[in-house]
């Protein structure tokens, strides 16, 4: 990241057209045709801002010719102007905020899109460590983006037409000289402002990495807040967090020192202006170009000719402003496409990958009965055909050409020292991680009736007590109302976990606290099971998923594993599993391995 400096350049432009190509996908969108109205708006804002600003040299002439009734007059179309004025400018301002809404809605979902399909999350957060904080440029920089763009999205649209129609009333009022000199002026401006722009990106990208490691640190606390508080860790993390806060602060001083720069340089552009436009204007008085006008005529023409010199450099001045704004939104550009293109990356390796497991199998919620495929799912689980395998950042060998079936009714239990890459078999056999050789097929599916992993550590959603039962499914399984819920109770009591039920207020009853908090291991495990009954899968593989239970509970699960006709691959260290299991595969470490039968 450190040798790569995000700034203006080819890569930024690209980085940014992707980013357009998903907030405008069609002619015919809703981004456009709002787009299309707030240009509209703008163009009769422009009109009326002309009509308010030219008012005042009518002011100068009426007064300067005492007319009574010119003065009545003026005065009423000045309000209608300026009633005309504040609704239109309001309706910009409305329609902006709607366009930065819409486009947050469809760059964000255009990213969960790529980011939740298959395995691309995990990759991101676990594998990658190219990328920081993918959850902060989804979340965060997204919102600051779109935020960004849709603040100068009407002075963008709207500058080719104020621009062109000033500088023709400047040439009309002035000669060549006038716009001549603006255009100079705005040149010297904009350079000076490109240098002054050009080592803020990079500090900003930085910035949003530290803020994203802040806020990770917090996250961390609050996750494992117990677990530290046992350690009676607070000084510790408090002297970690605050290593974290120290590198965010200086980053940020940093950015603040090279911004005072580009706020000292486009300040003095927009005061400077001012005296611009008035020595603009004075040269051709001085030079007798309207020597014959009287001098209410001529109070008229020079307030007439200052309005529009002037509005035309706030045109360029704005422009300038917007410096600061484009120099954050190409800092979040670059966040945005870096995630972009490392999700891209990743899809086209995940479609190119001749070894993903489930690559021809139907998702999580597909029935595999109903897809016309004829597979070995109702005799196989997994064959692994002299599979080797190590850690991602590890180049030694965990297990070396493994050859192993899984098939119904034939329970495996994964048994080995810490290290020896147990949990890596699973994650091989799940396929997150890859095989460095060998064959691994995957021949039933996930989900009901087919293969359910329980993790080491159990996950548990946002929701109800019925929607941890169920997960990943979004709808209960099978559709079957009252019969479900009986389904879900006989399993709620069966792991011994029925009093949940008055706990949470009964299954499809909102609960506002972390269930990670509220529960204990061992009531995770249990729950873990109690979702695994539900789905009632022919293939379990559990992950020291009975490792915080007794051993008398174990029993029971395991009893009801066998009941429900599942087969199980289990990891495990105790020898009271052994029972429950027809053939063992010990890891010995160093690659080498054993599989024998157990009875």
């Amino acid at each position: 990241q450190e040798c790569s400096r995000p700034k203006l350049d080819l890569l930024f432009v690209r980085r940014f057209c992707r980013i357009q190509a998903v907030l405008f996908p069609s002619w015919s969108s809703q981004s456009v045709l709002m787009f299309a109205t707030l240009l509209f708006v703008a163009l009769l804002e422009q009109l009326v801002v002309y009509q308010v600003g030219i008012v005042p040299s009518q002011y100068f002439k009426i007064l300067g010719e005492k007319d009574l009734v010119g003065f009545r007059n003026i005065t009423v179309i000045a309000i209608c102007l300026i009633v005309a004025n504040s609704v239109l400018k309001s309706l910009d301002q409305f329609i902006s905020s709607l366009l930065y809404v819409r486009w947050r809605q469809s760059l964000t979902m255009h990213l969960h899109k790529s980011y939740f399909k298959r395995k691309v999350y995990y990759a991101l957060n676990v594998l990658h460590d190219e990328l920081d904080n993918p959850d902060q440029r989804i979340s965060q920089d997204v919102e600051r983006f779109c935020k960004g763009m849709s603040t100068m999205a009407s002075n963008l649209i709207i500058s080719p037409f104020t621009l062109s129609y000033y500088t023709y009333q400047c040439f009309h009022s002035t000669g060549w000289l006038g716009p001549v000199s603006i255009f100079i002026y705005f040149i010297i401006g904009s350079v000076v402002n490109k240098i002054l722009m050009g080592p803020i990106i990079p500090t900003l990208v930085q910035q949003e990495r530290l803020e994203g490691d802040f806020r990770f640190k917090h996250m961390q606390i609050r996750v494992n807040a117990e677990s530290a508080a046992f350690y009676r860790a607070g000084r510790v993390e408090h002297m970690r967090t605050n290593w974290r806060l120290q590198d965010l602060i200086r980053t940020q001083r940093d950015l603040m020192n090279k911004e005072l720069w580009l706020y000292i340089g486009v300040n003095i552009f927009d005061y400077l202006g001012g005296i611009i436009s008035y020595i603009v204007i004075a040269i051709p008085i001085f030079t007798g170009r309207y020597k014959g006008l009287a001098p209410a005529d001529l109070i008229e023409l020079v307030s007439k000719n200052a309005f529009v010199s002037i509005y035309l450099i706030n045109c360029f001045s704005r422009l300038i402003d917007l410096s600061t704004t484009v120099s954050d939104l190409a800092g979040y550009t670059h966040r945005i496409g870096e995630l972009q293109e490392l999700i891209l990356k990743l899809s086209d390796s995940h479609r190119k990958s001749k070894n993903s497991p489930q690559k021809e199998l139907p998702s999580f919620e597909e029935d595999s009965s109903d897809s016309g495929e004829e597979t070995e799912s109702a005799d196989t689980a997994f064959t692994l055909e002299q599979v080797s395998f190590t850690a991602p950042s590890s180049e030694e060998l965990l297990v070396r050409n493994l050859t192993l079936k899984v098939t119904a009714g034939h329970s495996l239990l994964v048994t080995g020292n810490t290290g020896t890459g147990k949990t890596t078999l699973l994650r091989v056999l799940s396929g997150l991680w890859e095989a460095t050789h060998g064959s691994v097929r995957m021949l039933t599916p996930f989900g009901p009736r087919g293969i359910l992993f329980l993790p080491q550590k159990p996950y548990f959603t946002d929701g109800t007590l019925r929607e941890q039962v169920i997960y990943p499914l979004k709808e209960i399984y099978p559709i079957t109302g009252l019969a479900d819920d009986k389904r879900i109770v006989r399993f709620l009591k069966v792991t011994g976990l029925v009093s949940l039920l008055k706990r949470t207020g009964g299954l499809d009853e909102r609960v506002d606290w972390n269930w990670f908090d509220v529960l204990s291991p061992g009531e995770m495990q249990r729950l873990s099971f109690t979702r695994l009954f539900y789905h009632q899968p022919k293939y379990a593989v559990l992950d020291e998923a009975t490792s915080a239970l007794t051993e008398e509970t174990e029993g029971e699960l395991y009893h009801t594993c066998k009941q429900l006709e599942m087969t199980v691959v289990s990891v495990g260290h105790r020898s009271s599993l052994e029972k429950h299991h027809d053939s063992m595969l010990h890891l010995l470490g160093d690659g080498k391995w054993e599989l024998a039968k157990i009875h």
